[in-house]
């Protein structure tokens, strides 16, 4: 027979706040020691095309760079020179190889970012969200942010960007593909590793501050109208701005 365990009344209510009080302080204690990683793993990939409500010319220009084009050269029978030199079967298609997909779309296997099983086409190419980060944190606040400056002319700390997720210094997310290869130097190098090193061809010896110059690799950059202000600014930002050219009139 099952032995029964008998409580007072007086005891089970005892017991019962002890319970409760555990499980706040374990609750409070998980909310005060939450890492920035884990942080940044609440946001959600949304996909570019609700960046591009706001972002249409930058959209357009982006769509005719690599970054743009970045999954073609998955398919069969493109890229052929480039592949036989890493070795790979130019006739394979590469679209649903997890080894390669990860590098040629937007948020591979996160949260609301692409899927093999499901691929979007607002998730297709290295995208906004690939080294703007994902969106779902910034993008309202964008948005709100523009209308406040257009309303009022009041400016948004860029801080409140960088606290909802997005993205100031984007080296790190190109090395993450570009130099993924053993003996690059690159801290953060793990398996499956890029085919495509220096040794393959001198051109993949990857170089951030040359390569963000690269308008085959970067999009179009347009006169922002100042709605945020202060640190942190992408490193390129003063330079990309005096060369900028002013947004379309019908893109303002």
């Amino acid at each position: 027979m099952a032995s029964v365990r008998k409580y007072s009344a007086k005891g089970d209510t005892v017991n019962s706040l002890i319970r409760h009080t555990l499980l706040a302080t374990a609750a409070v204690f998980a909310v005060l020691t939450v890492s920035p990683a884990m942080a940044d793993d609440e946001f959600m990939f949304e996909g570019r095309k609700k960046c591009y409500n706001c972002h249409k010319a930058q959209g357009k220009s982006w769509a005719k760079t690599k970054h743009g084009k970045a999954m073609e050269s998955l398919k069969p029978g493109k890229a052929k020179k480039a592949k036989l030199k890493a070795k790979l079967d130019p006739e394979k298609d590469y679209t649903e190889d997890k080894d390669c997909v990860g590098c040629h779309v937007d948020g591979f296997e996160q949260e609301g970012g692409y899927l093999i099983d499901d691929p979007d086409k607002w998730l297709t190419g290295v995208g906004c969200e690939s080294c703007h980060g994902a969106g779902s944190g910034y993008r309202k606040l964008h948005r709100k942010a523009g209308e406040k400056f257009e309303k009022s002319q009041k400016t948004t700390p860029r801080k409140k960007l960088l606290a909802r997720g997005e993205e100031f210094e984007f080296i790190e997310k190109c090395n993450a593909c570009h130099l993924n290869y053993e003996g690059s130097g690159w801290e953060g190098t793990k398996k499956p590793y890029t085919p495509f090193t220096p040794e393959v061809d001198e051109k993949y010896a990857f170089d951030f501050e040359k390569y963000v110059r690269n308008d085959k690799a970067m999009h179009q950059h347009f006169k922002l109208i100042g709605t945020f202000t202060g640190d942190p600014t992408p490193k390129f930002h003063e330079e990309f701005q005096k060369a900028a050219k002013p947004l379309p009139k019908d893109e303002e």
